[in-house]
């Protein structure tokens, strides 16, 4: 039984969510590579409140 054509892989690069205020890594993600950067408003819990994150990679 012969298979079908190759399945290409997605290339996934590990990013994190840095608190501007802070400096903190908060969180991690794992998303496609190209693409701009992310700015989201996520919670820091150093400040316990909601700030800006920006992707910075490791």
């Amino acid at each position: 039984m012969a298979k079908g054509g190759k399945k290409g892989k997605k290339k996934v690069e590990v990013v994190f969510l840095v608190c501007e205020e802070t400096g903190d890594y908060n969180y991690a993600l794992r998303r496609k590579t190209g693409g701009e950067k992310l700015r989201l408003r996520k919670y820091c819990p150093r400040l316990r409140r909601h700030t800006i994150h920006v992707e910075k990679k490791k």
